[in-house]
């Protein structure tokens, strides 16, 4: 349903996860009275995905979703102009603030699947009002009109721009042509490659981030953290960080001491100028081989397998890995006495406001979140540790903050995929695999008072999921249990979250179990695997890929598939081993099916994203756990892949299809992390069973 709504330009909404009939009135004034200037009649924009043509013939909609560089608002402008007919450069898809009601949930790979209908619907809608609005004015029948370039056309040449209609067309209640989106038929701005609408900005330095923001009064900000994790302040002496120059106030609060200075190196040198005593976390006396030990010891017991098969068994482990945005956590917080504003990037900020409200004691409708766009995530920013740490901070300094984390204290103090453990057994006979077993642990949070970081959305699961993902194969009965360690480690939603571990593991075990039966591994997965659609994309990448060409000593391909999120994809690697403690992927062939593609060069990107996703953490990228501590500080350490580790060649094949868009931010995680270790496995004639190999 789309609502007409009452302005003095032409607004439409959709309601997005929300009942329309719930939706209220205007906002009232003081008086009681709705206000004249409000947007919404039939509707609040709390709950609204909300189209506005201006006089000045731009289209804006107040996206509410937060882009954190995956493209989301390239997206959707390419969804408003194909059904208005206007040109994408006059389409503005600022982002949305933190509402009452309604959804802003930014993850799970949904952005585009979940506004695929809504953002076609309402532009279709206001297209049959500009071109209602335009026949009366021309009093011609409007079959005649045709619409293009954000403008309306009569067959006698007449023109018209959708700003210049705007006002009569807000009074259209009943448009005299259809309010449907077209059919995938007449396309012609969903699905064709396009350069992002931020790109300019972003090469240019324009594109604004929080630490660009300049809010009066708002000083910057860092906090002094304990040296392991979950350690608490005994004492303080800041006699000495106070009297430096620059410096406005030091604030002790549960997850530290804060200094708020001139300058973030005024901020710095005082913090590093304080004296204080910390008492030890709760993970003082463990360190990786204590967890891992843990881990081992908690994975479920697999059940007896079938009578008269043989068995292809393996154990893997997986270590902590960090979300390592290249933008590090910052938040911008001015807490007044019965109202507090706060700026920062957020994947679930209506989440946040209410966390945030309670920390500062006032209640949600008086605090004000402003979304603002993030550099990557990659999951980090579901949760929302920096902007509660501002709101705190603002609020005992008595003045606005611009709280700054440093790249250790992400790193250090920060979310992480959990370190996890897994058991698999295959067992095969006749040629089939007749019974798989797939169990789990994996570390889950048990932070329970300790600090403000242990608030905010996406917890981490308690435990793994049951491998599911093992239905992608017809390996006949299939079975499996988790189980979970509870330490005080503050774990988030990492890109493709369990699926990351799960069916990397998987894919590994799908290729020795084809050689325990002298299968190619490609050759068995066709006759195994369930779905045609997944059996087409493993065949894309074979074909580009050159599967089985002939490959120097030391060098080898893998392949891996994955299947989630209505789409699927399939990985195909080459690697160059030759050194195998220094292996360098040389070439990545991806092809995925993601229904609708609306943008194949956003989904082009994110696939190589997840290349290097894979290849990192299958090769090199992992936390340390040393007596309570993270090991790792900065890119110095936590090896993630750089350009010098990228593939030299990568290509991505998009499989056509019309059919509703499926999730692609996470789908390629699982198969290009599968497909570099049975790259590696091939290349070096080994069965690796620790990631990343150099842990």
């Amino acid at each position: 349903m789309v609502y007409s709504l009452a302005a003095t330009t032409l607004t439409v909404a959709a309601p997005l996860g929300c009942d329309g009939s719930t939706a209220e009135g205007a906002e009232k004034g003081a008086d009681g009275r709705r206000q004249a200037s409000d947007v919404l009649v039939t509707g609040t924009d709390s709950e609204m995905l909300v189209l506005e043509i201006t006089p000045a013939n731009k289209v804006v909609v107040r996206l509410p979703r937060a882009e954190v560089g995956q493209g989301v608002t390239t997206a959707v402008a390419m969804m408003i102009a194909e059904e208005l007919d206007a040109r994408l450069a006059d389409v503005e898809i600022p982002l949305a603030e933190a509402r009452r009601e309604g959804n802003q949930f930014t993850g799970g790979s949904s952005s585009v699947s979940s506004l695929y209908g809504p953002a076609r619907q309402l532009a279709a809608t206001a297209r049959a009002k500009l071109v209602t609005a335009a026949s009366r004015r021309w009093h011609v029948p409007a079959r005649t009109l045709r619409t293009r370039g954000t403008r309306v056309f009569a067959p006698d040449g007449r023109m018209a721009t959708f700003g210049s209609l705007t006002r009569s067309a807000a009074q259209i209640t009943r448009p005299t042509v259809p309010t449907a989106p077209k059919p995938a038929s007449r396309h012609r701005v969903i699905g064709r490659p396009t350069t992002r609408i931020d790109a300019r900005d972003l090469i240019t330095g324009k594109a604004r981030y929080t630490g660009d923001l300049t809010v009066a009064g708002a000083k910057p900000t860092v906090v002094a953290r304990p040296p392991t994790i979950g350690g608490k302040v005994v004492s303080v002496d800041s006699a000495a960080a106070r009297a430096m120059p620059g410096v406005h106030a030091v604030v002790r609060f549960d997850g530290g001491v804060a200094v708020v200075a001139e300058t973030f190196h005024h901020a710095f040198q005082a913090r590093d100028a304080l004296r204080v005593k910390w008492a030890p976390g709760p993970l003082a006396n463990l360190s990786d081989a204590g967890i891992r030990a843990r881990l081992r010891a908690a994975v479920p017991k697999l059940g007896d397998p079938p009578r008269g098969s043989a068995q292809t068994e393996a154990e893997f482990e997986f270590a902590f890995v960090s979300h390592a945005p290249m933008e590090v956590l910052t938040a911008v917080a001015d807490v007044r006495a019965r109202r507090a504003e706060i700026w920062f990037s957020s994947q679930t900020p209506q989440s946040a406001r209410e966390d945030i409200a309670s920390a500062i004691g006032l209640p949600a409708s008086q605090v004000r979140i402003h979304v603002i766009r993030g550099g990557g995530s990659f999951g980090r920013r579901l949760n929302h540790d920096a902007a509660l740490e501002a709101a705190v901070i603002s609020k005992k300094a008595g003045r606005p903050v611009k709280l700054m984390w440093s790249r250790a204290d992400d790193i250090r103090h920060g979310r992480m995929r959990p370190a996890s453990h897994h058991r698999i057994r295959a067992s095969h006979a006749g040629g089939r695999v007749v019974a798989f077993a797939h169990a789990t642990a994996s570390v889950s949070e048990s932070f329970g008072e300790r600090g403000l970081s242990t608030q905010g959305a996406s917890r981490a699961p308690a435990a793994a999921p049951l491998p599911s993902d093992s239905g992608l194969y017809n390996f006949g009965r299939l079975s499996g249990d988790s189980g979970s360690v509870d330490l005080a480690i503050p774990l988030g939603a990492w890109r493709s979250v369990d699926s990351g571990t799960v069916r990397t593991a998987e894919e590994i075990v799908v290729d020795e179990i084809a050689r325990s039966l002298g299968r190619d591994p490609v050759a068995f997965r066709r006759t195994t695997l369930r779905s045609k659609a997944v059996k087409a994309v493993l065949d894309k990448v074979a074909s580009a890929g050159k599967w089985g060409r002939s490959m120097p000593r030391g060098h080898g391909q893998g392949v891996a598939v994955h299947e989630e999120y209505d789409s699927c994809v399939a990985c195909l690697v080459e690697i160059d081993a030759a050194d195998p403690r220094n292996p360098r992927v040389t070439k990545v062939v991806m092809a995925a099916d993601v229904g609708t593609a609306v943008n194949p060069r956003g989904l082009e990107a994110q696939l190589m994203g997840t290349a290097v996703d894979g290849i990192s953490t299958v090769l090199r990228a992992g936390l340390h756990i040393d007596k309570g501590a993270v090991r790792e500080s900065s890119f110095a350490d936590f090896h993630y892949a750089r350009t010098r580790h990228a593939p030299l060649h990568f290509e991505a094949h998009i499989m056509p299809s019309r059919r509703a868009p499926g999730g692609a931010g996470e789908l390629g995680v699982p198969a290009a992390s599968g497909a570099v270790a049975n790259a590696y496995a091939r290349a070096t004639g080994t069965k690796p069973r620790r990631f990343p190999l150099d842990f």
